[in-house]
């Protein structure tokens, strides 16, 4: 069974799947500004919520089309309404991803799985 983990860069403003310890997949994020900065720690996934705070058939919310929680209350890696904001410093702390990535990330990592927040 795969052991998938999450590793986020500040400073390469990236987000890299692993599973054990070779890299599935490496996505580009946007992150938390200077006033609002993304947590620096070790946290789980726990909850994921596909197209939160929208309604069918309207617009897509803030956080895109999926919602994946994190064990620090309030902050997740989330997709956007706002594609260009990626490879930026701009969010309030979540970890901004393209909404076809974190649909992808969702598919594949369960509840529970470790999230490695890094300024490398």
């Amino acid at each position: 069974m795969p052991a998938y983990n999450i590793r986020i860069s500040i400073r390469r403003l990236k987000l890299d799947l692993y599973d054990g310890n070779t890299l599935i997949r490496s996505y580009p994020v946007a992150l938390g500004k200077i006033a609002t900065e993304t947590p620096r720690g070790d946290f789980t996934i726990i909850n994921k919520v596909p197209y939160p705070d929208s309604y069918p058939g309207g617009p897509l919310s803030v956080f895109g089309t999926y919602w994946l929680g994190l064990s620090k209350p309030h902050y997740g890696i989330h997709g956007t309404n706002t594609p260009s904001s990626i490879g930026h410093y701009v969010s309030h702390g979540c970890i901004r991803m393209y909404n076809q990535d974190v649909n992808e990330l969702a598919q594949i990592v369960p509840i529970g799985t470790p999230v490695r927040i890094r300024l490398q």
